[in-house]
């Protein structure tokens, strides 16, 4: 599936994880600027519905969310914002979102942020047998089960996908 890694160093996310005694598998991969989900799924042999992105968001008000998508998929803004309630949701700007996170773009875990966020997940990813996501570092990703995200980050099952 992948390659194994010599040693992984520790992130905030697998920090978080390991006190929270969640079990992970790590998967690393070679980063591509811009790769996205398409290049680490390609290179770890995962299908990309099963890779989920985390995306820093914020409302009207400016006040960040967390969104976690499949990785073939992206979010219908408007029906976020329907389903959360609030008037209107966008992407944070890379270093707004770096700096709620604690992450860079392209790292981005939701797991041991900087800051507390509401966390929005789609509710079909709950539905898969396991899933690979941020671990908190770029060309690194964890292998979870998803059906801990509900409980771990109090993450909030949403609809809101839409085909790429």
């Amino acid at each position: 599936m992948s390659k194994k890694p010599a040693h992984v160093s520790e992130t905030p996310a697998t920090q978080f994880l390991r006190q929270h005694q969640i079990a992970f598998s790590e998967h690393v991969y070679d980063y591509v600027e811009h790769g996205g989900t398409a290049e680490s799924s390609r290179q770890l042999g995962v299908p990309e519905h099963q890779v989920v992105k985390t995306l820093v968001m914020q409302d009207e008000r400016a006040q960040p969310l967390i969104v976690l998508m499949h990785g073939d998929r992206q979010v219908s803004l408007k029906e976020l914002a329907r389903q959360i309630p609030c008037k209107k949701v966008e992407p944070c700007k890379p270093e707004v979102a770096q700096r709620h996170s604690g992450y860079l773009v392209g790292g981005t875990s939701p797991f041991g942020t900087r800051k507390p966020m509401p966390v929005y997940v789609e509710a079909t990813i709950l539905e898969l047998a396991s899933i690979c996501i941020n671990g908190g570092r770029r060309g690194f990703l964890v292998g979870i089960d998803p059906k801990l995200l509900p409980e771990l980050l109090q993450a909030r099952p949403v609809s809101c996908a839409s085909a790429e």
